[in-house]
């Protein structure tokens, strides 16, 4: 298996350098017979709640890179692109650094990515962008707090590495980890995504002061937060609700598709009948 390791804090993030110690640690465990190989492409800065953006590739083609290390796993080779997760992504999986991975391992990232914040996440959007390539993937984030348990979270991603060597390809995965000693650790169940999001109100509160014509928009931070807010609302399978409760939540995800669902029909049929007229109209 190549390992393909990017994040969306940046090259420079505690979490990917313990993910990386942790790889080049399973690469140095490798049976005999088997490949395990590992290459870092990730952004230079933080890129966080970037999604699956690749940025204007349009007026600026080009991308600026630099060799890195990180300490504790110099062996895995490492670049540093001024590029987002997404773009770190595609330009690592079509082979731009002469190295053709099977698996995206996005992460550390520093506070949980449940709920809505999966649409947001720029280490979710990087996976995602992987298995339009046809890679599989993990992203992996802890929940935020004081004395962040990056290793526990390295640990556990490990062994879900382990299972993707077997999984179809496109398989995407998203581990959040609470933050907790692994000795604490409850366990790992399938969590479902919640329904909390990241802001929950913005601007003044119903009927006040009419909006200036410019100015700022105070934002009130939901559950989805990095160290998670009030999760009482959700079942105890939710990813969020896991997470408080001790346990690690792993959530299988699908990325853009076609909704084949025939229940749409109608609309497609009867929108290609008005275009259609509208077209046939102007002629």
């Amino acid at each position: 298996m190549r390992i393909l390791i990017t994040n969306d804090d940046g090259v420079l993030a505690p979490g990917i350098a313990v993910l990386a110690r942790n790889v080049a640690r399973w690469i140095e465990k490798c049976p005999d017979g088997e490949v395990r190989e590992a290459m870092v492409v990730a952004p230079h800065t933080n890129y966080s709640g970037m999604s699956s953006a690749v940025g204007d590739v349009f007026d600026h083609p080009t991308v600026t890179y630099r060799r890195h290390k990180i300490a504790g796993a110099e062996s895995i080779v490492t670049y540093a692109l001024e590029a987002p997760p997404a773009l770190c992504a595609i330009l690592g999986a079509i082979g731009s650094f002469n190295f053709q991975p099977d698996v995206i391992l996005s992460g550390i990232n520093a506070g949980a990515n449940v709920g809505r914040s999966v649409l947001h996440s720029g280490t979710v959007g990087a996976i995602l962008t992987g298995a339009q390539l046809g890679l599989s993937g993990l992203a992996v984030s802890v929940q935020w707090g004081e004395n962040v348990h990056y290793d526990t979270a390295g640990a556990v991603a490990i062994e879900v590495l382990q299972e993707l060597m077997n999984a179809p390809s496109r398989t995407l995965l998203n581990l959040n980890v609470p933050n907790l000693p692994a000795c604490e650790l409850k366990g790992v169940r399938r969590g479902r995504i919640s329904t909390a999001g990241i802001v929950k109100a913005a601007g003044p509160k119903a009927g006040g002061e009419p909006l200036a014509d410019e100015g700022e928009l105070p934002l009130r931070l939901g559950a989805a937060t990095p160290q998670l807010g009030d999760v009482s609302d959700e079942e105890a399978d939710d990813d969020g609700a896991l997470l408080v409760a001790g346990y690690a939540s792993l959530t299988p995800l699908r990325g853009p598709h076609e909704d084949t669902d025939t229940g749409l029909n109608g609309t497609i049929h009867s929108a290609l009948a008005a275009i259609t007229r509208h077209l046939e109209a102007q002629r």
